[in-house]
């Protein structure tokens, strides 16, 4: 059953079955109109299915929140944030099964303990390794860290190449889609946000 804390979840409801993936695939490959024993393709469905299970559908093994049990503690104070920029993640368009990739920025204000930099990077993958829309892994990544580490306040800011959106319209060949989700201070106070923007911008300009 699907977690009801997690916003537009699509539950993975049996457990994956890689055999009658495999099928699948060939049977799709056949139904247009492609022969499936085709040397090039032997072992396409082999090879479809290993990549979704273990870089698109792996994220439904793991439950995120349990990501920042490990903590540390840290004095809570006025003006504090911690922010990862700029990291790399990819996901998957439960609309038309096309990926979307890009970068996310992911920060909080601790109130009592944090959690390490790379507890943040698996909390991400957890997320977006699902069929999942960009706006809900963002919601969904700012308000677990809002609420399993109690913080004051939570953000995460997703930018991403969308190809259902870039390959199908020639117009947006080049666009990047962008989604926001703020918790707590960052949703209240608008100078958190642009406090938060500007650090990701310094960031991406380099020492």
């Amino acid at each position: 059953m699907g977690d009801p804390r997690i916003f537009g979840e699509i539950a993975q409801t049996l457990k994956p079955d890689p055999q009658a993936m495999q099928r699948a695939i060939a049977d799709f490959l056949r139904a247009a109109g492609f022969e499936p024993g085709h040397p090039q393709l032997a072992q396409t469905p082999e090879r479809v299915t290993q990549m979704w299970l273990e870089h698109f559908l792996d994220g439904y093994a793991e439950t995120p929140g349990a990501f920042l049990t490990e903590r540390f503690p840290a004095q809570a104070g006025e003006g504090q944030m911690v922010l990862l920029h700029h990291l790399r993640f990819h996901s998957m368009c439960p609309h038309h099964l096309l990926p979307y990739e890009g970068y996310a920025h992911m920060a909080y204000l601790p109130s009592g303990s944090i959690v390490g930099f790379g507890r943040l990077a698996a909390l991400l993958t957890g997320f977006a390794h699902r069929l999942s829309l960009q706006e809900d892994v963002a919601k969904n990544i700012a308000h677990t860290l809002w609420t399993e580490l109690q913080t004051e306040g939570a953000a995460c800011i997703l930018q991403a190449k969308q190809c259902c959106l870039r390959l199908r319209r020639p117009n947006c060949a080049d666009a990047w889609t962008h989604a926001e989700a703020y918790e707590g201070k960052f949703k209240t106070e608008k100078s958190l946000q642009e406090a938060l923007w500007l650090r990701i911008q310094a960031g991406a300009e380099g020492p």
